[in-house]
Formats: C-alpha cells, sequence, structure tokens
C-alpha cells in the first residue's frame, strides 16, 4: 500500500493544513512565494500530530518552522515542502536567576522581561527582532554576547522522529551563528541562567542598545544582516568598501545607511533581493578576494542559483 499524502496524512492525524499558503507576510523582509504546505501550530499537542503525519507521508517531505521570520529569504516561486509557523510557546517562567521561556518568543520582549526583573546578561537581544528558538538555532548574538553565552538547556521536539525531549547546550554545538539544531527539529523551549543586578542599570543598556540601533540600522523590509563577518573583519566594511552601498537590482537594494542590510521594496521581489546578495557576493570577491557566507536563511533557491 503506497503511503498517504501529506496533506491526507495530516487531515488523518486532525491538523488543518492550508495549501498555496504566502510566505512573504511571516518575514520581515515581506517578501516571497507561497508553501505548499502550511499549519499553524499552537501546542506540543499539533507538533506531536505534525510528527505523526510526516512518518506515515514518508521521510522527503521538506519542513521550515517559522518563528518571526527575520532572518529568512523565500524565493518567489516559494517552498515546496511543509512550512510550520510557531503560534503561541511564548510564556515565560522566571526562577530565581533562571529564566524559561517559549521558543516563539520575541527576544526584544524577553530582554525587557529579564531586565525589569534585575535580571542581567540578556540585554544585547533587545535590539534582535526573533525569537527566541530561531535564536538558539543560529546562535544569534549582538553587541559582544550570544545565545552560547547563557544557554543551558533547550526542549526539542523532532519531526523526523518523533523524539521530544531536553538536550543540554552543551551538546548543540553552538558556535558563530550556527548550532546542531536541524530544519526539523523545533525548539519549543529554552532555559537561560542570567546574573542577579540592577534593573535600573539593565534598563539603562537596553535604552543604549535601542538607541545604538536606531542610529546605525535601518527600518522597513530587511532581515538584519545579511552576511556573517569574516574572521578578524567586518562584513558591513567590506561590502562599503568595495563600491556596494546603494547598489539596487529592480525592488532590492544594499542599505545606505547600513551595507550589511538590503532592504525589500514594498510589493518587491524575493529574487531581486537574491540577485543583490549575489552581486554583492561577486564585487566583495573581485575586490576584495573574500568569499562571504550569507547569514541569511535561504528557501527554494537552487543552490548556486543566480536567479
Amino acid at each position: 500500500m503506497s503511503s498517504p499524502t501529506l496533506s491526507d496524512a495530516l487531515a488523518a492525524c486532525g491538523v488543518p493544513v492550508v495549501a498555496d499558503r504566502p510566505l512573504g507576510p511571516l518575514t520581515t523582509y515581506r517578501v516571497g512565494g507561497p508553501a505548499r504546505w502550511f499549519v499553524e501550530v499552537t501546542d506540543a499537542a499539533t507538533l506531536a500530530d505534525v510528527a505523526r503525519a510526516l512518518a506515515a507521508a514518508g521521510d522527503d517531505v521538506e519542513v521550515l518552522v517559522i518563528g518571526n521570520g527575520s532572518n529568512l529569504l523565500v524565493s518567489d516561486r516559494g517552498f515546496d515542502g511543509l512550512a510550520l509557523h510557531l503560534d503561541g510557546f511564548d510564556e515565560i517562567d522566571i526562577e530565581a536567576t533562571r529564566v524559561t521561556a517559549g521558543g516563539a518568543t520575541l527576544l526584544p520582549v524577553l530582554a525587557r522581561r529579564t531586565a525589569r526583573e534585575a535580571l542581567r546578561g540578556f540585554e544585547w537581544a533587545v535590539g534582535v527582532p526573533g525569537s527566541l528558538g530561531a535564536a538558539v538555532r543560529m546562535n544569534a548574538g549582538g553587541h559582544g554576547s550570544d545565545i552560547a553565552a547563557s544557554l543551558v538547556q533547550v526542549h526539542l521536539c523532532d519531526l523526523r522522529t518523533g523524539e521530544n525531549g531536553v538536550v543540554p547546550a552543551a551538546q548543540l554545538d553552538l558556535g558563530y551563528r550556527s548550532s546542531a539544531v536541524r530544519p526539523h527539529q523545533v525548539v519549543t523551549s529554552a532555559t537561560l541562567q542570567l546574573r542577579r543586578g540592577d534593573a535600573r542599570r539593565a534598563e539603562a543598556e537596553l535604552a543604549e542598545v535601542v538607541a545604538w540601533r536606531r542610529e546605525h540600522q535601518p527600518g522597513g523590509q530587511n532581515a538584519g544582516s545579511v552576511f556573517r563577518n569574516p574572521e578578524g573583519s567586518s562584513a558591513g566594511a567590506l561590502i562599503d568598501s568595495a563600491g556596494c552601498r546603494g547598489l539596487r537590482v529592480g525592488s532590492a537594494a544594499v542599505s545606505d545607511k547600513h551595507a550589511n542590510f538590503i532592504q525589500a521594496d514594498p510589493g518587491g521581489s524575493a529574487d531581486d533581493v537574491r540577485r543583490v546578495i549575489d552581486a554583492v557576493r561577486a564585487q566583495v570577491r573581485r575586490v576584495h578576494d573574500v568569499d562571504l557566507q550569507t547569514e541569511n536563511v535561504m528557501i527554494g533557491f537552487d543552490e548556486g542559483e543566480h536567479p
């Protein structure tokens, strides 16, 4: 007997699925095409049902987990797989200096909450518009710190195996903007170890981070730093000195305010953003002989493709 289609398997497990759901509105670029299948996940039971459906349908279905979509570029043709959007998973529990928060908790929200509780060590995150789960997966950071500096453990749900449990931070292989968390693994919560301090000083540091961000980084439709900093250098400085500030292709352009940001026009094209990325990489390679690596996650583009 052949395996059921994923949509049939999801329906059999009682999971509402939407076909051809546009993903652009769920990202901070605000551009990009649809997912073949889309599920809104509100609780752990739904994740377990999704895992059962994937097992019934076979293991060749790609999975994309979306939190705040702040580091994600989806191609105009979309994603030929199952996209899961976490809605919920944003509870925050504080016991002394240990903080456990849901994977969909926004980093600025968590930074402000911990500062009010006179906890120090997470102020840097107020300037990162992502979710905690995604931050763990990419070991997000800024202003001299990162997730690895305070992460104790995570609760992972593996949609391939159905395994669901706690994993210590030491087993996550946290590196510069990287970890061992795979696309089919969902960070449902994470536990941080912070330190006791003064709430007024913590909130003053938050204000400094926010002010710095407003002065140095653009608003609008972007996904933050596009390229990782090469060791001992700054991607933004390399892009600027290679003459790419303001470089435009169609509906996307390198920011005039910060050269490591790419802005998408309202109603623009994700493929134009990708073309700008490729043009910047090529120019920096020509001028500096440095091959920049993207920090943004590219979805729906062929490997090595220049759309």
